[in-house]
């Protein structure tokens, strides 16, 4: 199972994108999906992540601007992203955690210009 993370771009500060992440196949024993990201000179951190039982858990930088969201029939989770800023610029990359093992999609670029 592979996962394609999709949706990023170059977008003005106070915009929106929505990025999403299909899998290919269906994963079993899933626990949580999330979106971490990466920007240059810092490490990855987590962005959000939705649960098996769709709870839901935030990074505080993103706590009112992000919304993470999921559909089981697609395989395919959502990460909306409002009020961008220029610190949200990064690398933003999809993961599954599942009970036998962790998947990552190849990370699909976010630039906000001020």
């Amino acid at each position: 199972v592979q996962l394609q993370a999709s949706g990023g771009g170059l977008v003005q500060a106070g915009g929106s994108l929505r990025l999403s992440c299909a899998a290919s196949g269906s994963i079993f024993g899933i626990r949580v999906r999330g979106w971490y990201r990466k920007a240059p000179g810092k490490q990855r951190e987590l962005v959000a992540v939705i649960t098996s039982g769709a709870g839901t858990n935030y990074a505080e930088s993103v706590k009112g601007r992000f919304t993470i969201s999921g559909d089981n029939a697609k395989n395919t989770i959502y990460l909306q992203m409002d009020s961008l800023k220029p610190e949200d610029s990064a690398v933003y990359y999809c993961s599954v955690e599942s009970v036998l093992r962790d998947y990552w999609g190849q990370g699909t670029q976010v630039t906000v210009s001020s």
